[in-house]
C-alpha cells in the first residue's frame, strides 16, 4: 500500500511540474514592426532591396549563354528570361537592353550578325511573354565586348552570351 501512495505522490509531483511549465508565459518577442523603448516607439528599419541587385534573386542573373554558332535559347535559361519578362511587365517604366555577344572566332560581320540573332531571340521571347516593344531594345556587340580574354574554350563559352542591361546601369 505504501508503494501505491508513493506512486501517487510521485505522479502528482511530476504532473504538477509539467502543468506548471505548460502555463508559464513565454518571454515577449520584440516584433520587427516596432520596438518599445520606455515610452518611445521606434519605427522599424525600412530596408528595400532592389530585386535586380539581390544576389539571392533570379533577377540578379543577367547572362544567357549559347552553344557554338547558335542563337537558340537553352532550356536552362528560359526561367531566367521569364522572370525578367515578369519584372518588366510589372514595372512599365523599366527598360532593358539585350546585348548579344559572341566569342572571338569568325569575321567581324559574322559575329555582329550572330550577336544580333542572340539578342533578338531573347527580345522575341520576352515579347511573347507580354513585354511591350518600348521596354526592350536588342543590340549586338559581336566579339567587341568579351567577358573573358583568353583563347580557349573556357573563354569562348563565357563570351557566347546575351546580357540583360537595365536602363541606368550602363
Amino acid at each position: 500500500m505504501n508503494k501505491f501512495f508513493l506512486g501517487i505522490i510521485a505522479f502528482s509531483v511530476l504532473t504538477g511540474c509539467a502543468s506548471q511549465s505548460a502555463t508559464e508565459q513565454p518571454k515577449p518577442v520584440i516584433s520587427n514592426a516596432a520596438a518599445q523603448k520606455g515610452s518611445e516607439t521606434v519605427a522599424p528599419l525600412s530596408i528595400s532591396v532592389n530585386p535586380l541587385k539581390d544576389p539571392n534573386n533570379i533577377l540578379s542573373k543577367r547572362s544567357i549563354y549559347y552553344d557554338f554558332d547558335s542563337s537558340v535559347v537553352k532550356n536552362e535559361f528560359k526561367r531566367l528570361i521569364e522572370a525578367h519578362a515578369k519584372y518588366l511587365t510589372a514595372h512599365p517604366d523599366a527598360k532593358v537592353t539585350v546585348q548579344g555577344n559572341t566569342d572571338e572566332r569568325g569575321s567581324r560581320e559574322y559575329n555582329i550578325a550572330l550577336g544580333d540573332q542572340r539578342a533578338e531571340s531573347v527580345r522575341k521571347m520576352m515579347k511573347v511573354l507580354g513585354v511591350p516593344d518600348k521596354q526592350i531594345e536588342a543590340v549586338s556587340f559581336g566579339k567587341e565586348k568579351p567577358k573573358a580574354n583568353c583563347h580557349d574554350e573556357s573563354c569562348w563559352k563565357a563570351n557566347r552570351r546575351s546580357d540583360l542591361v537595365y536602363q541606368g546601369e550602363q
